[in-house]
């Protein structure tokens, strides 16, 4: 984690490493071809990544970016589909179907490889918004399109396609809604015998809606999605533990799909198709990323430095390596050709793309590193106090530096009780000046958690006079 981090490469580099490093061509020389198990496993964790990402979705902040992000994931994922295709089929000189295959395969864009590296470049809402948005959306469109050219070859009556997707999408988005509602609801009101079966629960009412979902010929991908966002928009019982669990479990199986990937290529098969990678990749990159996101953003009025970063964002993460098992378990003609180029490209382009988002984003004026950061707020419930512990870490460049404990003006019934600052910890004063890297404890009331947070995020943003400068609780 602290290698990915300090070098800006998403984690999915290292572990996919890994896995090469113990295949059969590395030190650990482990035999391993079977891409139907490898589809298995990528599916399951794909369902757990998906959960975990829903339940960490935020609704006010994904809300205005519904629109845009449903257009990227739909009318966004078409134009790259076609773009990529005709660069693989007129380039290259893949057949049709291969082209449409590797189109559809490498759409998908990948939230934690896209936040790995934005984590520390504070961004307005509305882009974040809509990049988490797409990255959890437009898995379900792609899988779709890839299945149906891997069983049937490109669709004469295109049409027929475009219809059988809306409808699968439409059965899936209901299917989760529904369980995601059924399940909060039954979370809030029955009450479970310990408290370490509410993140299981919580777990396995998403990994239901997945299965709901499949069952009823609809997307269970979307279905997880929504069914784990509505869940974690609900206030459930006991939700630090939740979350902390799901994160966890989130890790595990990127790691392990990861690791996987790895061991499933393997790497001197792979110099036949790099050229052709790269070629494809570069098509994919500067021409059919670009102009899939500016024809899907058409109806919104977003500056193009903005549009250009989203362009830059569509990283590639674990999942388009694992819809390239699909031709292989189908047996389509030319397969594990498939296979080689998503794997290089993906690796070469994150390589590219990963380290030079950030640099990316300031040269456009987005992210500027002297752009206040937002807090990182985290909440356990004092259930027997009926009151909240809030830990707040003031990060660089936060407008909170400088404040004193007075000048956070927090409501009644909230309180700053403890500050640790350079590894030492003490009961701060009102006087007492706040300042970068300090990390606070802060004691609130029920009725008062939420308005004390949005007022600390807002102290964070606008400083001490937030509030009369018109500085909400949330960045945008």
């Amino acid at each position: 984690m602290r290698i990915s981090s300090r070098s800006g490469l998403p984690s999915l580099l290292l572990y996919l490493g890994i896995g090469i490093a113990i295949g059969q061509d590395g030190f650990g020389n482990v035999v391993f071809d079977n891409a139907e198990l490898t589809q298995v496993i990528g599916y399951a964790a794909l369902v757990v990544i998906l959960a975990e990402g829903g339940l960490g979705t935020k609704w006010k902040e994904i809300k205005p970016a519904l629109p845009a992000a449903v257009l990227l994931s739909l009318l966004g994922v078409a134009v790259s589909v076609g773009i990529t295709a005709a660069g693989a089929h007129y380039l290259v000189g893949l057949d049709w179907r291969q082209s449409l295959i590797i189109g559809a395969v490498v759409s998908s864009t990948d939230a934690a490889a896209v936040f790995s590296v934005l984590r520390k470049v504070p961004l307005p809402a509305r882009i974040t918004g809509v990049l988490e948005a797409e990255s959890g959306f437009n898995d379900a469109p792609v899988v779709i399109l890839v299945v149906a050219f891997s069983t049937t070859g490109p669709v004469d009556q295109w049409y027929v396609l475009v219809g059988e997707i809306a409808l699968e999408l439409a059965i899936g988005a209901a299917i989760g809604l529904a369980v995601g509602w059924l399940g909060a609801y039954g979370m809030r009101h029955i009450a479970l015998p310990a408290s370490g079966l509410y993140p299981i629960a919580v777990m396995a009412i998403a990994v239901t809606a997945y299965a709901a979902g499949a069952l009823a010929h609809g997307s269970g991908f979307l279905a997880v999605y929504l069914a784990a966002m509505v869940l974690g928009n609900s206030k459930l019982p006991h939700w630090p533990a939740t979350r902390g669990f799901a994160d966890g479990l989130g890790w595990i199986a990127q790691i392990g799909m990861f690791v996987l990937l790895g061991l499933l290529v393997t790497p001197h098969n792979l110099l036949d198709d790099i050229w052709p990678a790269i070629l494809i990749g570069l098509v994919l990159t500067l021409l059919a990323r670009p102009v899939s996101v500016f024809v899907a953003l058409l109806p919104f009025r977003m500056p193009w430095q903005e549009k250009a970063l989203m362009s830059w964002a569509g990283l590639r993460g674990a999942v388009p390596i694992i819809l390239a098992t699909i031709p292989m378990v189908t047996g389509v003609d030319g397969s594990q050709r498939i296979f080689n180029i998503v794997f290089i490209l993906v690796v070469v382009y994150t390589l590219i793309q990963g380290p030079t988002l950030p640099w990316l984003a300031r040269a456009l004026g987005i992210g500027r590193a002297d752009q206040a950061a937002d807090l990182g707020v985290e909440s356990a419930p004092l259930e027997r106090l009926r009151g909240h512990l809030l830990s707040v870490s003031i990060p660089e460049h936060s407008k909170m530096h400088g404040v004193e404990v007075a000048e956070l003006r927090l409501p009644a019934g909230a309180a700053v009780t403890l500050v640790v600052r350079d590894e030492k910890s003490f009961v701060p004063s009102p006087t007492t000046v706040l300042r970068q890297g300090d990390e606070l404890l802060v004691v609130a009331t029920d009725p008062v958690r939420d308005a004390a947070e949005r007022r600390l995020r807002a102290v964070g943003q606008g400083g001490k006079l937030a509030g009369w400068l018109g500085t909400g609780g949330t960045s945008s």
